[in-house]
């Protein structure tokens, strides 16, 4: 039987009565007057599909690339309306830096850049307060004063963390990104416990709409290992976001290649952001992954 898409509707009838989107709620269970350790919450991460977001040439349609941005928001933070989300996230007084990745051959796309700047001047933040940046946001002014982060990346494969993720997209904050790629960039969860980033961010986005599942060598690209996933994943938390979007690229390599094929090489630095640095949760038992829309080759 072909399972129905599920709607921003169906989402909030539940929505109400779960805990907001990548908090760690503390829950202290007593047993016969006994203080038992604090047990968090899972965290949410939400996935949203629409089949028609890409059109004919493989270009995003922007205005399905914001009704599947203002629903993902919606179901992220149980509110009814995007404004509501987006204003729990960003403040009339903050200055924003949207971080984005520029790589030629698979960028953040142009149309989610400007949702992103749309909203979050709609929470009332002045276009001279907002800026929009990869490369160099260690020197930009505007990230320099930042009190608010949007982290937006497309997700692929990559020849030193093996693979390209929210938590790597942050490696534009350190002056010598070179120096974190020993042991495939293991540590990178540290950076973001820097003071540029450290508590800023708001929303992360691995921007599945063709996600590289393949590749060999530090530039690498190839149409042949690209293909039309048409989704967005959303959390306040990197670590799961990220390691949500792992999953579907590791399904897709098998479905492609016929068997189970690792990538190379490991991109552990996801669970060490969990296990070592604490930034995140990267096990699929403490996720709450909501999904949205089309579901057909969903793979997860």
């Amino acid at each position: 039987m072909k399972k129905r898409a599920i709607t921003r509707r169906d989402f909030l009838k539940k929505a109400a009565t779960l805990p907001l989107a990548g908090t760690f709620i503390p829950a202290i269970l007593e047993r016969k007057g006994k203080r038992k350790e604090q047990v968090p919450t899972k965290v949410r991460v939400v996935l949203v599909r629409e089949k028609d977001v890409l059109d004919e040439k493989g270009k995003p349609r922007y205005e399905v690339i914001e009704r599947i941005m203002d629903e993902g928001v919606c179901a992220l933070f149980g509110t009814s309306n995007a404004r509501e989300a987006w204003r729990q996230m960003i403040k009339a007084d903050d200055v924003v830096g949207i971080k984005t990745n520029v790589w030629n051959y698979l960028p953040t796309p142009k149309e989610l850049e400007d949702y992103l700047k749309k909203r979050v001047m709609e929470c009332g933040v002045p276009e001279e307060k907002i800026a929009i940046a990869d490369r160099g946001v260690l020197n930009h002014p505007v990230f320099q004063r930042a009190t608010a982060l949007i982290n937006a990346r497309p997700a692929r494969t990559h020849h030193w963390s093996g693979m390209g993720t929210c938590i790597k997209n942050y490696i534009q904050f350190v002056p010598r990104p070179y120096e974190w790629h020993a042991d495939a960039c293991a540590d990178l969860g540290k950076i973001w416990f820097l003071p540029e980033v450290k508590g800023k961010t708001r929303l992360n986005i691995l921007v599945m709409l063709t996600p590289l599942f393949h590749g060999i060598g530090p530039h690498h690209f190839s149409k042949e290992y690209i293909w039309p996933y048409c989704g967005l994943i959303l959390s306040q938390d990197p670590v799961a976001a990220d390691a949500t979007g792992l999953r579907i690229l590791l399904a897709r390599r098998k479905e492609y290649f016929g068997k189970e094929r690792p990538l190379q090489p490991a991109p552990h630095h996801i669970f060490y952001a969990d296990t070592r640095h604490h930034l995140g949760v990267s096990s699929s038992e403490r996720i709450e992954l909501i999904k949205l829309g089309w579901q057909d080759g969903i793979l997860i």
